[in-house]
């Protein structure tokens, strides 16, 4: 038996790629109204401009027709910086789509079930930090976790990782708190789904399945190229036509964004406590030099503007 997600209006926190991605398969494919908040006004702009663009994109390969990319786009409110937080409150479930720092989840979080109530599910995007602690940072002030207010606030707070690039990756990796309901987990699952997604599941974990799996992959190409085992474009086009990998691992984390691996890499090192997560040095010099892949022009590879 389906269960009906029952998400009436959508909550964004972050424009960046993800967030707007998340709001574009929202928009389009849940058609569900999106009210997309950021921190920063020029963030917005930009993201709505990357929205505009994918939509014309895939009118002009006959994805979708000018009438889906025009129905989409008018579901796609801004709540614009100085609004903050208040301007979600008509959303029934907020996706949190910024940086993968835990403290500054927490403190988002907390926010967000002070202004939201109790009601909305509250959805992380992160690929690797702990849910149950992001989950804790939402008891209300002068709660304890087992009283009914602090078990209701944080039992609606779930993990939703969409992969990226949103609009193209077809997976989305769902991992519960210890304190999220099955209720929540339902809803967000089937909510997941109206956006054209399949779904697995993952226990909370450091990198959940996922990066649990990839991060040290990537960790490990990046070591083979510090210690000079082989050259950038060998360790990729060895993966690519030895294992059939559609790019190679140092190609992947340019894509990811060298400061995400970096993080999720940390995030699995000091959250399992085992030296075979321990970052490359490579990595970290990498990301002092802010070169971080794509993003930043940069990385293992060049990308001209």
């Amino acid at each position: 038996m389906s269960i009906a997600h029952g998400i009436k209006t959508l909550g964004i926190l972050g424009s960046g790629q993800m967030g707007l991605g998340i709001a574009y398969v929202a928009a389009l494919r849940a058609r569900v109204p999106v009210l997309i908040h950021d921190r920063s006004e020029a963030q917005l702009k930009k993201g709505l401009a990357f929205m505009d663009k994918l939509l014309e994109k895939d009118v002009a390969k006959g994805k979708i027709t000018s009438t889906d990319a025009k129905e989409a786009r008018d579901r796609v409110t801004v709540v614009l910086p100085d609004r903050g937080l208040v301007g979600l409150r008509d959303a029934d479930m907020v996706i949190e789509a910024v940086s993968e720092n835990l403290s500054l989840k927490e403190a988002i979080f907390r926010g967000l079930s002070a202004e939201l109530g109790p009601e909305p599910i509250l959805a992380s995007n992160t690929s690797s930090i702990s849910i149950t602690k992001i989950a804790a940072a939402t008891l209300p002030d002068g709660e304890g976790a087992s009283s009914e207010k602090g078990k209701k606030s944080a039992s609606r707070v779930v993990g939703l990782h969409f992969f990226n690039p949103v609009p193209v990756m077809k997976l989305v990796e769902l991992i519960s708190a210890l304190q999220t309901s099955k209720d929540t987990l339902d809803r967000a699952r089937a909510f997941a789904i109206a956006c054209g997604k399949e779904v697995t599941t993952s226990q909370d974990v450091p990198g959940f399945v996922s990066n649990a799996l990839l991060m040290p992959f990537i960790n490990e190409a990046i070591m083979c190229l510090e210690k000079g085992v082989a050259t950038r474009d060998d360790i990729d086009k060895t993966l690519k036509l030895g294992m059939n990998h559609p790019m190679g691992p140092l190609q992947l984390a340019d894509f990811i964004g060298l400061d995400t691996c970096l993080a999720i890499q940390q995030t699995l090192y000091t959250g399992t406590g085992d030296s075979k997560y321990r970052p490359s040095i490579l990595l970290e010099r990498l990301v002092d030099a802010q070169w971080l892949g794509k993003k930043s022009g940069k990385g293992f590879y060049e990308y001209p503007a």
